[in-house]
């Protein structure tokens, strides 16, 4: 067993799936010689060489736009986007191409490709480093998108992301990539793309959280510890497409949901989550389902970016306001 934290978990499912599969080839912003900002890509091109491993012009329609060339013409792309939100001028390509090609030419082509990319604030960052931008993609067709919470689900889904055959998004929780350090088996595994997982079972109150929030409700939880509610804890795992059936079966049990998510409130995860539930499990339900999520607003600078943040504190107080109401 190696013991590694989120990053390294990422640069190791590179480097295997890299020695197990000669098509596969990374690239991006410096994510060459230097290994990428975060260094999740970090002697890959020492090991793999310069034509399988390369750095790229600041130039994000151009990144996507090549890698999808390279895909249809037999190639596996994994391109590095050094922050979420600078992966805008390439969005065009995201969904103009990437995200149609299969359906463009009726199953003729697919594309396996990548795009990585860390995501979600937290680390006082500048301006468009901060953003928690998964609606984007998740409301795309043809995309797929997935997003790790532990550095065993970080490699197993870049391993599935990387062998599927069809265009994935996967965004990394930056704020976690050093947080905490898991065992990961040394032997080849990989996570299914489109499979919550049950942190921990429970009777009370179903909690769906992804990506960093994931370890917040965890904190929120040991805060009541001594109030006697049993939560259910979901990691959601893969946003798009997401695992409705664990989510209703886990409130068909518990008949109260909260979703927690990073990302803004309005017209996020959330509101489809709960949408799915009220369609699915609206008479098991004893409360109205309810949802914390980041403001409407920007992610502001460093100073003030607490007051964006949100802490296991208000979970806490979410998760015992959500068990004491009823329908």
């Amino acid at each position: 067993m190696a013991t590694l934290n989120l990053l390294e978990a990422v640069n190791k499912a590179l480097e295997s799936e890299m020695e197990r599969d000669e098509k596969i080839v990374v690239f991006g912003e410096d994510a060459g010689f230097e290994g990428g900002v975060f260094r999740a890509t970090a002697g890959l091109q020492k090991r793999f060489g310069e034509a399988r491993v390369f750095d790229t012009p600041i130039a994000e329609a151009a990144i996507i736009g090549s890698a999808i060339g390279m895909a249809i013409n037999g190639l596996k792309p994994v391109v590095e986007i050094q922050f979420s939100g600078f992966m805008f001028p390439g969005y065009n390509q995201i969904v103009t191409h990437m995200a149609r090609y299969r359906n463009r030419t009726r199953g003729r082509y697919t594309l396996p490709m990548v795009v990585r990319m860390p995501y979600g604030g937290g680390v006082k960052a500048l301006e468009h480093h901060s953003e928690s931008l998964e609606t984007l993609f998740a409301h795309i067709p043809g995309l797929k998108l997935v997003i790790p919470s532990t550095p065993y689900d970080a490699m197993g889904l870049l391993r599935s992301a990387m062998r599927d055959p069809d265009p994935v998004i996967f965004m990394e929780p930056k704020r976690i990539y050093r947080a905490f350090k898991q065992e990961v088996p040394d032997i080849e595994f990989s996570v299914p793309i489109g499979k919550a997982k049950i942190v921990k079972t429970g009777s009370d109150v179903t909690v769906v959280a992804w990506g960093a929030m994931v370890r917040e409700v965890e904190t929120a939880m040991k805060l009541l510890e001594n109030d006697a509610i049993s939560v259910e804890l979901i990691d959601l795992r893969t946003i798009a497409p997401f695992d409705r059936e664990t989510i209703i079966e886990s409130v068909k049990k518990t008949s109260r949901l909260l979703v927690v998510h990073e990302a803004v409130q309005s017209f996020g995860p959330a509101a489809e989550i709960i949408t799915v539930v009220n369609e699915k499990a609206f008479y098991y339900l004893a409360a109205a389902p309810r949802r914390l999520t980041g403001p409407d607003i920007t992610v502001p600078l460093p100073k003030g970016e607490h007051y964006f943040m949100i802490e296991p504190s208000r979970i806490a107080s979410e998760i015992k306001l959500l068990a004491l109401m009823k329908a």
